[in-house]
């Protein structure tokens, strides 16, 4: 399994940023799948989450600003981020929900910096 999370950067607060990841050797269609994030200094957070069969969930902190999606035929799991917050700076990764307890799934991420 690979989970290619790409589409950080430095915006400016208020801005937008879309995160993509691209799946290979697992169905996004067939797996609950997460984006989290690590801020500085602090633990790795689930940020969305999308199931198998479409539900999504949201952390409160970003309910009303990001959305979580995917495109099956692309085998790719989006996060469009809208409004960006400081606070919201932190490595992003997209994970498979049944993986998030193997240490050795999480791949390098991307980083989003939102500035002041």
């Amino acid at each position: 399994v690979q989970l290619q999370a790409s589409g950080g950067g430095l915006v400016q607060a208020g801005g937008s940023l879309r995160l993509s990841c691209a799946a290979s050797g697992i169905r996004i269609s067939t797996n609950g799948m997460g984006w989290y994030r690590q801020g500085p200094g602090k633990q790795r957070e689930r940020v969305a989450s999308i199931s198998a069969g479409g539900i999504t969930n949201y952390a409160d902190s970003v309910r009303g600003r990001f959305t979580i999606s995917r495109d099956n035929a692309k085998n790719t799991v989006y996060l469009q981020m809208n409004s960006l917050k400081v606070e919201d700076t932190a490595v992003y990764y997209c994970n498979a929900l049944y993986r998030i307890r193997d240490e050795g799934s999480w791949g390098q991420g991307t980083l989003v910096t939102v500035s002041s």
